[in-house]
């Protein structure tokens, strides 16, 4: 995409010295961080009127894609009812509303539905609305919601009388959202935040009463996050407190809300730990004795110190233990291995199993809503690059499967028209990179368009799942893929280990590899390769990009985290702190340099860059709306670029992008646009 007649917005420098360990950096864009200056704003807006001007012969195509795309999506539809506490629990959506309306009936489904709450009716007036946690008082009769209109990850806590339908006085602010009910309906606690939107304090609160709630734990260590929660058997209040490499939990009879939550195992360095209460054990999924892939463990109820744990199910070299659910008369785990999800169904009666497994050379797969200790049915959740989401109920006595609901594609979809596939690239140290993908296999032509995914941060899995929006693409020629490098947990937990801290850059190192080995297998070339991430995973578009420009055509960077060092020096910014063991502590010389050596703001370089799509959000929490604003001013200004360089800002918005259920659509075909024009592509 060459450069439009327009020219951009110039960005006003005022150089800003930022010295530490010896290194001084000058920043002339640091100023973009003042969010209530009006020359900021202003700026941002001429950004969007160039993005715009710059995409207008795309305008069209841009609303086909929004009517193609939504088109797909059942407007009418329902989720499938599950039972809890007496009652069927789903959700539905109404033809033409954005937002769910979420429904109850008691003991059956022929019984009169109950509106526990109409989202539609709650966004009114807002331009972004975002619902938090819903939970209902254990006999049946409050509803505690919460609830952000900002897009900041900011939810205010409300409750609604389900007998009469009116919304009570009780009201809590700046909380994560969630609520957890005591046994007797009269209390909830909640996680309130801090200054920089840490989740740092547990409050309890009365029912109806006007006294000052009572903080019950304050997370001090400025590394940890806290929240609050109650365990499947509705028995205990937990508190849960957890860094990267660490975790600490404390519980309560939640027939006791005004007692003293006690801990369950001290916090230790390096030791991961995560709960679960069936009967009379507790049960512990945890790294302990050096189980890299996690191992399961139980204890009895009243002596949980880790030198009481005992091993239940032992750790394993090649599967990584990413989840459980309990039964009565069962275990299930899901484990991965060589990348695959399955799920192994363990008789609690003779210890006899046997795994769910499904035969697509890539997927993803998971346990499901199973509030009911005493089912025998399992719900698990199915999905490919080619096949729906899909929700099926596994019978663990007679291992018959039942599909319960396959999302559908209005209009049709096939997915024998899809080829997809699992390959294996070579990352420069040798290491093999798994590469999942798929295209339609009328449209596609060898060495065609291919849009490359990848996120690889957090120990985040990026699974093979199925898109209606991406059929846009595929449907026009495009071929599909993700890069699975290291920094996820794709292949265990020794592959995040291997593209965290001080082995980050594996992680960009690997995209490349990727993205040079579709272009030498010739799935693509460099004139029709195009990459795509966000957050983590627009950093990592940053970093490919200064590596290896040559290797794209075009990037599409969302919300991306840029400048690095910057901002893990410094703690005022939302999430810095608690990511210290994700990306080191730059206060520490070796950190600070490595970080340096590969944040994308600071490794800008007078060389080609591919064309490229900035996308943020001006109420972004997580990665603050001037990092992708300074890194586009300093990518125009340091090259002589012969590409677009564009910067979209949604000026309600925040981390998510727009709420409500087709207005994100638009973000989409505005990416899609941007990659089709590279390609030529006008209809």
């Amino acid at each position: 995409m060459q450069k439009p007649h327009k020219n951009p917005p110039i960005c006003k420098k005022i150089p800003f010295e930022m010295e530490k360990h010896g290194d001084l950096r000058i920043d002339n864009y640091y100023w973009l961080r003042e969010r209530d200056n009006k020359e900021v704003l202003d700026y941002l807006e001429a950004e969007n009127d160039f993005t715009k001007s710059s995409l207008k012969d795309t305008e069209d195509l841009q609303k086909n894609l929004f009517e193609e795309i939504k088109g797909r999506i059942k407007e009418q539809d329902e989720s499938v009812p599950y039972k809890k506490n007496g009652y069927w629990y789903y959700t539905r959506f109404n033809k033409g509303q954005e937002y769910p309306i979420y429904c109850r009936k008691k003991e059956n489904l022929n019984n009169k539905e109950e509106v526990i709450l109409d989202a539609n009716i709650r966004a009114e007036g807002h331009d972004y609305y975002q619902l938090g946690g819903m939970s209902i008082s254990p006999d049946n009769k409050t509803l505690a919601f919460g609830e952000d209109i900002i897009g900041r990850r900011i939810y205010t806590i409300r409750f609604k009388n389900l007998e009469t339908q009116e919304i009570l006085s009780d009201q809590i602010e700046n909380t994560t959202g969630g609520a957890s009910w005591s046994a007797a309906n009269d209390f909830v606690f909640y996680t309130q935040k801090d200054d920089t939107l840490r989740a740092a304090f547990i409050y309890r609160h009365k029912m109806g009463s006007d006294q000052k709630d009572t903080l019950i734990f304050h997370e001090k260590d400025e590394t940890f996050n806290s929240g609050v929660y109650k365990s499947k058997s509705e028995e205990y209040l937990i508190i849960r407190s957890s860094s990267t490499l660490s975790d600490e939990y404390r519980y309560l009879s939640a027939q006791s809300p005004e007692g003293e939550f006690k801990v369950f195992q001290e916090r230790t360095d390096k030791l991961e730990y995560g709960i679960a209460h069936f009967e009379n054990k507790w049960y512990i999924r945890t790294n302990k004795d050096g189980a890299e892939n996690f191992k399961l463990m139980n204890c009895s109820l009243s002596n949980t110190s880790s030198d009481s744990w005992e091993d239940l199910i032992p750790h394993r070299e090649d599967v990584y233990l990413e989840d459980i659910e309990i039964f009565s008369q069962f275990l299930v785990l899901e484990e991965r291995e060589e990348g695959l999800v399955r799920l192994r169904i363990i008789s609690n009666k003779d210890d006899s199993d046997h795994y769910l497994e499904l035969d697509e050379k890539t997927y993803s797969m998971g346990i499901g809503t199973n509030p009911d200790f005493f089912s025998e049915e399992l719900r698990f959740s199915y999905t490919s690059l080619s096949t729906p989401s899909s929700l099926f109920s596994y019978n663990m006595n007679t291992r018959e499967r039942e599909l319960l609901k396959q999302q559908e594609v209005i209009g049709g979809h096939e997915p024998s028209d899809y080829h997809t596939d699992r390959i294996w690239a070579r990352a420069e140290d040798g290491v093999k990179i798994p590469i999942s993908l798929v295209y339609n296999k009328t449209k596609y032509k060898e060495g065609g368009p291919l849009l490359l995914y990848g996120y690889g941060s957090y120990g985040i899995t990026v699974d093979a799942s199925f898109s209606v929006s991406r059929l846009s693409l595929m449907d026009r020629g495009f071929c599909f893929a993700i890069a699975h490098p290291r920094g996820g947990q794709y292949l265990g937990r020794k592959w995040y280990e291997e593209g965290k801290m001080l082995k980050k850059a594996n992680t960009f190192t690997d995209f490349n590899s990727c993205a040079e080995h579709l272009i030498k297998h010739n799935y693509t070339n460099a004139n029709r390769l195009y990459a795509m991430g966000g957050s983590a995973g627009g950093l990592l578009m940053g970093a490919i990009i200064n590596l290896r420009p040559e290797l794209y055509k075009g990037i599409v960077a969302a919300v991306p985290f840029v400048d690095v060092v910057t901002t893990m020096l410094d703690e005022s910014i939302p999430l810095t702190t608690g990511e210290y063991d994700e990306w080191g502590n730059p206060n520490n010389e070796e950190y600070y340099h490595y970080m340096k050596s590969y944040s994308p703001y600071d490794n800008v370089s007078n060389q080609d860059y591919p064309a490229i799509l900035v996308t943020t959000g001006l109420h972004d929490s997580q990665v603050q709306y001037w990092e992708p604003a300074k890194w586009v001013a300093k990518l125009r200004d340091y090259t002589n670029n012969k590409n677009t360089i564009l910067l979209h800002t949604d000026m309600s918005t925040g981390h998510g992008g727009a709420s409500g259920r087709f207005e994100g659509i638009k973000d989409v075909a505005l990416d899609y646009a941007f990659l089709l024009k590279l390609e030529g592509i006008s209809n």
